[in-house]
């Protein structure tokens, strides 16, 4: 009796070994699927977005979208990034500034460095992070509130097209505004810093104040930046919002996704830009 009820270990690990295999396998492959479904989305976005932009017959409605859109960017952001990039500005002069005086002593070159700094990298990309954070969410709020109360299926229905109606307005206006408010964030970074490397160092406003050090590199490259933050921000927002599925816990899970995808994508735009930028200065 007690042989017959005797069960064999080595069949036990068999039998969980394949649906321990496939378990992981689908922990590896899920995410890998979902992210190449989430890039195929937002490259069709993307290319129907451009197509509108050229073929589109938007009209005056669409020119009062996109002036009602840039205000909404520019009223949710404008005082967000003021602060944030004045004290940032106000911060760096001030560590900066403290490792020069202790290493060298020299704080003449101090403004010209942050100003390199400002256009290069800190303003173009930590505006795109501050409207990946205030207007990209608000964006896939929106457009997945929508997509759940049925509005984007009545707007196919009645023969226009949800990307033409809803994304390009969005799109052309943060395109627009993403350019503008980092040319704003260098002005106001750059002004707390002057103020600070006065208060704190002594620095004379007019030595802070250099543009000799300022090339055509500088600019290129910061306003490589914007664009391409400008791009990537409403595209991954509005492809978060109009792939929502359920109800409002489905928009709360869009809005985190749109800060997700749009902040990991202006990292990576970042590294690529800074590395292509740097390549073509070497050859030169």
């Amino acid at each position: 009796m007690a042989a017959e009820t005797t069960q064999d270990p080595n069949a036990q690990v068999e039998e969980a070994s394949p649906g321990f295999v496939h378990n992981m396998l689908a922990g590896i492959g899920a995410p890998i699927l979902e992210l190449y479904g989430t890039l195929r989305d937002m490259v069709r976005i993307l290319g129907l977005t451009i197509y509108y932009i050229i073929n589109g017959k938007g009209g005056p409605r669409r020119r009062n979208d996109i002036i009602s859109q840039m205000y909404e960017i520019g009223n949710r952001s404008i005082v967000f990034i003021a602060v944030t990039l004045g004290f940032l500005g106000m911060i760096l002069i001030f560590q900066a500034g403290f490792q020069a005086n202790r290493i060298t002593g020299d704080l003449s070159l101090l403004g010209a460095l942050f100003l390199q700094l400002l256009l290069r990298e800190f303003a173009p990309t930590i505006t795109a992070m501050m409207l990946a954070t205030r207007v990209g969410t608000g964006m896939a709020a929106q457009l997945g509130s929508m997509v759940v109360t049925e509005q984007v299926d009545a707007l196919r229905m009645s023969g226009a097209q949800p990307v033409d109606y809803l994304v390009v307005p969005r799109f052309i206006a943060a395109l627009i505004m993403m350019v503008v408010l980092t040319v704003f964030a260098i002005i106001v970074s750059f002004i707390a810093g002057a103020i600070t490397a006065n208060a704190f160092y002594g620095v004379n406003p007019r030595t802070f104040v250099d543009f000799g050090m300022l090339t055509w590199f500088d600019l290129w490259i910061g306003m490589a930046k914007a664009i391409a933050y400008g791009i990537a921000v409403p595209i991954t927002a509005c492809q978060a919002g109009l792939s929502v599925v359920g109800g409002s816990e489905g928009v709360g899970l869009a809005t985190t996704k749109a800060v997700v995808n749009a902040s990991l994508a202006v990292i990576v735009l970042d590294f690529i830009i800074s590395g292509i930028g740097y390549a073509i200065l070497a050859i030169l």
